[in-house]
């Protein structure tokens, strides 16, 4: 997806970059000095990962002073419940030796942490209490055995994932995918619920009840190929077609292995036009779809959605074996099909469902498709060309190009329907940028009114968006509106105190452009109205150069303030002044406020 960089990034209003906020934990790991805390390897673990935040820990802990007498133990051969310690790192309390040790550790490990009293209970201000009797001034030996660790699903630790084997990519799938996997099912104390089928996976979609709840959230998390146990709650454990309630269970394990899921995108948001991905394409999405307008080619087949499955065409039959190849934002094909095809990266394979008002109904209807019908496409995405490259471009070619560009993506956007909130953020934040990106261009070009109209688009959506207020108030102030662009800057200040600077240099700016327009009125009319009627004043015959030097002066301060090539470039496209006495007087006398007077 092209998308052209802001190119008066130097000029726009920074937002101060947010910093995540430091916890509490964060700040007592700065108390640990160098040597308050050892740690000695007695058991190697296993695999490569290691507990992170957020995941729950289960570990064994005999605590003994240094010369070997046990303090407190979990395990019942020293005196224990035998029942092994749970932590959610991040969220519960444990003394500092550990909320910095455990993290190093791998499953199964046994480790020796050997901890000054700072690091354990002796901790100033500790958020753990101390056992009754503890040494807690003494330093002592923490023996950690880690026996495993999972990743908490939620905040009530209702649902846990233990993940047993590596997935093979990032994504993950989400509703409304469609999945499957091999599921099967214990209660805590094993007794089977579910065994895992011979034949196939289970299949289910996303968002409707086909899963317990908890074990769906789990599975959200899952790329392909990872096998997990997910240990589900009673409260999470809700009525599915996969498997009836079990009464008096009070928490479920299940053992999945994620084995593939297709992604399914509402095209439309309304459920008329589904898009398929049956096979993974090339890139990363939506970067690398051809989203601006491309030569694409493609090989599909289309099918008619009758009890037959009719197929009317299929290039690898009907076209020779050829693929398919046309120009998209031309027309060339069914709207719906060209839709889909920019939201698939190459090699893709997709199937797409298709309404008839977006199909054949509203283009040349092949002869085997009867009115009103839904179609399906099975397409597959071989290549698209490349952006052009604007090497030895002018400018003007090269913004003649930008333009189209960005016109083709705005409204493509039109089609595009975020399918969560993430989404919709980053969406909205996307074609905000391409709004002001295109309002910047037209500033430059002298386009004031239909840069004014661009900021508006952002502005409808986001009223206190201070970027869109900037770019507007430039736009206002270059157009001689100088009122509207006063408002628009101390709005951005009252929205937000960090563009106060960037305000109040568009401001300096806007005082200086109203004081020199007043003086050369006075300047040009100077004695105009003080003679006596029949006299004739002489306008304008100084010979320029006071104003010259004083333009000079109020150039070289505004540009100490304000990007100094936006000013150049709107100097250098402002259109030249109008020939002639009389149309240079009504100009002047609109720009003070004098549009009523007439001239005798």
């Amino acid at each position: 997806m092209a998308v052209v960089a802001d190119e008066d990034h130097e000029q726009q209003v920074k937002q101060p970059e947010k910093k995540k906020p430091e916890s509490e934990d964060d700040k007592r790991r700065k108390k640990i000095v160098p040597g308050s805390l050892m740690k000695a390897i007695v058991r190697p673990g296993g695999g490569e990962s290691k507990p992170a935040e957020g995941n729950q820990v289960i570990y064994h802990c005999t605590v003994r002073t240094l010369d070997g007498v046990t303090v407190e133990s979990t395990r019942s051969e020293f005196g224990g419940k035998g029942t092994p310690i749970r932590y959610v790192i991040g969220k519960s309390k444990i003394i500092l030796g550990l909320l910095e040790g455990i993290p190093t550790m791998l499953k199964g490990e046994v480790a020796m942490f050997k901890m000054k009293p700072e690091m354990h209970y002796g901790e100033k201000d500790c958020p753990v209490a101390a056992p009754d009797n503890f040494p807690k001034d003494s330093e002592l030996h923490f023996e950690i055995e880690l026996i495993e660790f999972s990743k908490v699903i939620t905040d009530d630790l209702g649902v846990l994932k233990k993940v047993i084997e590596e997935g093979q990519s990032w994504e993950t799938p989400r509703e409304p995918y469609e999945v499957k996997a091999w599921i099967s099912a214990k209660s805590g104390d094993g007794k089977v619920i579910l065994s895992r089928t011979k034949d196939e996976p289970y299949f289910f979609t996303f968002g409707k009840p086909e899963v317990p709840k908890g074990l769906e959230l789990a599975i959200a998390t899952m790329p392909r190929g990872e096998k997990a146990v997910i240990y589900v709650k009673s409260q999470y454990y809700t009525e599915s077609t996969l498997m009836p309630v079990v009464e008096g269970v009070d928490e479920v394990h299940f053992e999945v292995e994620l084995v593939h899921f297709i992604q399914v995108r509402d095209v439309l948001g309304d459920g008329r036009l589904i898009k398929r991905r049956i096979r993974d394409g090339r890139g990363e999405f939506p970067m690398d779809c051809p989203l601006q307008d491309s030569l694409l080619r493609v090989h599909y087949k289309g099918l008619l959605l009758n009890e037959e499955k009719t197929v009317f065409y299929d290039t690898r039959i009907d076209n020779n074996g050829q693929p398919l190849e046309f120009s998209s934002g031309e027309g060339l094909v069914p709207q719906g099909f060209e839709m889909s095809v920019r939201l698939m990266l190459p090699g893709e394979v997709s199937l797409v469902t298709c309404p008839p008002d977006y199909a054949y109904d509203k283009f040349e209807r092949p002869a085997n498709v009867p009115e009103g019908a839904y179609v399906q496409w099975e397409i597959e995405l071989l290549d698209f060309n490349t952006p052009k490259d604007w090497t030895g471009f002018s400018f003007r070619e090269i913004m003649d190009d930008v333009e189209k560009i960005k016109g083709t993506v705005l409204r493509e956007f039109n089609h595009v329907h975020p399918q969560d909130d993430e989404e919709g953020k980053e969406f909205a934040n996307t074609r905000n940028l391409l709004h002001l990106n295109v309002a910047a261009c037209l500033l430059k070009l002298g386009e004031h009114k239909k840069s004014i109209e661009t900021c508006n688009k952002v502005l409808d959506a986001n009223p206190v968006h201070v970027k869109a207020l900037y770019r507007r108030g430039m736009a206002y102030m270059a157009s001689g509106d100088y009122e509207e662009a006063r408002a628009d800057f101390n709005k951005m200040m009252s929205i937000d105190k960090s563009s106060e600077a960037s305000a109040k240099a568009a401001l300096l700016k806007l005082k200086k452009e109203e004081q020199e327009v007043e003086r050369r009125v006075r300047r040009q009319f100077k004695g105009l109205f003080d003679k006596r009627p029949g006299e004739i004043a002489e306008v304008g015959t100084n010979d320029g150069q006071d104003d010259e030097a004083t333009s000079e002066n109020v150039e070289k301060d505004d540009l100490d303030n304000l990007d100094d090539q936006e000013e150049r470039t709107r100097q250098t496209t402002a259109p030249p002044p109008p020939p002639g006495i009389l149309s240079q007087l009504r100009k002047l006398f609109t720009s003070v406020g004098l549009n009523r007077c007439t001239i005798l």
